[in-house]
């Protein structure tokens, strides 16, 4: 079967199409009902049917496979940078993860209670996210990036039974302290954790809280020889929380299924990523980001491959050492993102060639656009083919790529490729809710229901869902992904942008809103607008524009500068490094609508050097030359 008639089944008769793909997981109770829509846009996937992840992952295969590679933990967070790494089995993972469940079972967690995960990228943390997979647990990891202020208000909407987090996490072989940042949020959090559980990784002193704190390492000795059963899940009951930036200050909670999760990631797995049991599987992402939990640690293992969970640099000890990894492990499918690219290709060429990639079959990128230049280049230096895909963490799996599992449909560059099956992708007119033409810009949206595998709904705010995501067309009810795109007279699709507020920094979603929030609590800001800007590395980065309370406090070029660096801590602190701006400027005004609407779009245009557009509506044409000039200096 061709891709398009593939394609056209998953649409035009979803239940036969996806009564099949569930055959690629274990089941302990049949669904009745492959899809319950009665409801939309709300949709439940596989009703009735009973199953689990961590089953799906790990104890399958450790029965058939038992012996064969599971995960790879990998660091060059050394002292010198010198790769260290420890291998377990299918057999061995299921060991660990039913004594990691043994852990959160003493210690109350039962099913259906949230566990926050706040943890760098070890073992123990695919251990955790496993063992609540296990025992029904709801896990919610975060970023180890993110600074206490935005940990507390995961913490007040998960509302978890347990945290586990470590001493550190590190970069570069720095060590980044991560207990103090837990305690600052959990006392800023009007939630309090029953207990939270620690591993001691020995990078920092933790001063433990009598009653709360528990260490990892204590209590794994005293439940070596647990065993932990699975515990079945109803198929539309809630495997996990991810939080991604909103248009507002408060992040949403994405909240996945477990059966339509476990069908679309072992469907993806096969179509997409052609992965093979015993095959390695590298993926270079976070476990903190919708990447590393569908293609570090589930998609991965439900296909009964071995997965690398990677801690560092690309670039430490040197820019060798993912191509040093792909030959060790014989790494059959890679994944990264555009950005990481571009960083190796300023690198040295021969550090690439020095080692033997025979075993790579195709690298995966996505997580922001892939730009032509990036991707000739990168085809060029590994002969391999580049499988672009575009996605989002709301639905957790592509929605556009190309599937060389079904058949050898030709990549485009620019484009991240065709709908993947069950996608109904289309494009609509921002203003008028008609569907484009070829080549003509608008909205991507997608028809519901939404495919096996996307968010339920936003945890605990079901209005939420359908205002943020459904009701942003008069003509028709659609899932809007925010995002500008194309389709060229193929089919093709190409994606040109964010028509919200969020921008996508190296691959991480960040939201405007929260860091204006975060660079209006200084003492001497009045106003502020951060827009997305253009960059050759990252993607985009966040540029923000200030108006000082006290403008003679900002009289002279070193004082802007000084101005500069406390923004740029305040935001270092209360949301992390990875939401600082590349620049603050200061201005006098804000380019605003008469109504008072900031034109975030205008300001972005100036910085890229582009027309700002149509201005008519513009209440002071002043500002415009302040951005411009304050752009100049």
């Amino acid at each position: 079967m061709n891709y398009e008639a593939f394609y056209r089944q998953s649409v035009d008769d979803p239940d036969t199409f996806w009564s099949r793909e569930a055959q690629r997981i274990d089941w302990h109770r049949a669904f009745d009902t492959v899809c319950d829509h009665a409801r939309p846009p709300f949709a439940r996937w596989f009703v009735g049917g009973e199953t689990n992840l961590c089953h799906n992952a790990v104890d399958r295969w450790a029965q058939r496979q038992g012996d064969t590679p599971a995960l790879i933990a990998i660091t060059t967070e050394t002292p010198d940078g010198t790769p260290a790494e420890k291998t377990w089995t299918f057999a061995e993972l299921q060991r660990e993860t039913e004594r990691t469940a043994a852990i959160m079972r003493s210690l109350g967690v039962g099913r259906g209670d949230r566990v926050l995960i706040y943890m760098p990228m070890i073992a123990e943390a695919v251990f955790a996210m496993l063992a609540c997979a296990r025992i029904g647990a709801i896990h919610s990891v975060v970023f180890g990036g993110f600074a206490a202020n935005s940990l507390a208000t995961r913490i007040e909407d998960a509302q978890p039974a347990l945290i586990m987090s470590a001493d550190a996490g590190s970069r570069g072989g720095k060590a980044i302290p991560y207990k103090p940042l837990l305690d600052e949020a959990i006392g800023l959090s009007a939630h309090k954790p029953g207990h939270v559980l620690l591993v001691n990784r020995h990078l920092a002193e933790m001063n433990l809280v009598a009653g709360r704190d528990v260490d990892y390492a204590t209590l794994r000795e005293q439940h070596l020889d647990a065993q932990v059963p699975v515990t079945w899940l109803r198929s539309d009951e809630t495997s996990y929380i991810l939080y991604t930036s909103g248009t507002t200050g408060k992040p949403k909670g994405v909240q996945r299924d477990v059966g339509g999760y476990a069908v679309a990631l072992a469907s993806s797995m096969e179509h997409i990523f052609c992965g093979r049991p015993g095959d390695t599987y590298f993926s270079t992402s976070d476990i903190g980001w919708v990447v590393g939990h569908s293609y570090i640690v589930y998609g991965p293992l439900i296909a009964g491959m071995a997965t690398i969970l990677y801690e560092g640099t690309p670039l430490r000890p040197d820019a060798s050492i993912w191509w040093q990894i792909v030959e060790k492990h014989k790494v059959a499918r890679m994944f990264s993102a555009p950005t990481a690219v571009r960083v190796l290709k300023k690198q040295p060429p021969e550090l690439m060639k020095r080692h033997d990639l025979s075993s790579l079959k195709a690298l995966y990128l996505a997580g922001e656009p892939l730009d032509e230049n990036t991707s000739a280049w990168v085809a060029d230096a590994l002969g391999v083919p580049i499988i672009d895909n575009y996605w989002q963490t709301e639905t957790g799996w592509p929605i556009l790529s190309v599937a060389r599992g079904i058949d050898d449909k030709p990549t485009r560059l620019g484009s991240p490729g065709v709908p993947m099956p069950g996608y109904r992708v289309k494009i609509l007119g921002e203003a008028t809710g008609t569907v484009c033409g070829a080549n003509e810009k608008g909205v991507v949206v997608i028809e519901g229901p939404l495919p096996p595998g996307c968010l339920q709904t936003v945890w605990g705010n079901d209005e939420r869902f359908v205002s943020a995501y459904w009701s942003n067309f008069s003509t028709e009810q659609v899932y809007s992904t925010f995002d500008w795109g194309i389709r060229d007279d193929d089919g093709y699709y190409f994606i040109l942008g964010r028509t919200d507020d969020v921008i996508n920094v190296a691959g991480h979603r960040l939201g405007t809103r929260e860091i204006e929030e975060s660079i209006s609590s200084h003492d001497n800001v009045s106003e502020v607008a951060v827009v997305g800007v253009e960059d050759k590395i990252k993607g985009q980065v966040a540029v923000a524009f200030v108006i000082p309370r006290h403008a003679d406090r900002v009289a002279t070029p070193e004082a802007k500068q000084q101005l500069e660096k406390e923004i740029f801590a305040v935001v270092d602190r209360q949301l992390g490094a990875v939401a600082r701006p590349s620049r603050v400027h200061c201005v006098n005004l804000l380019p605003k609508t008469r109504s008072g609407k900031l034109l975030r779009r205008s300001i972005q245009a100036l910085c890229e050097g582009r027309d700002p557009g149509d201005l008519t509506t513009i209440e002071d044409p002043a500002s415009l030359v302040q951005i411009r000039e304050a752009l100049q200096s």
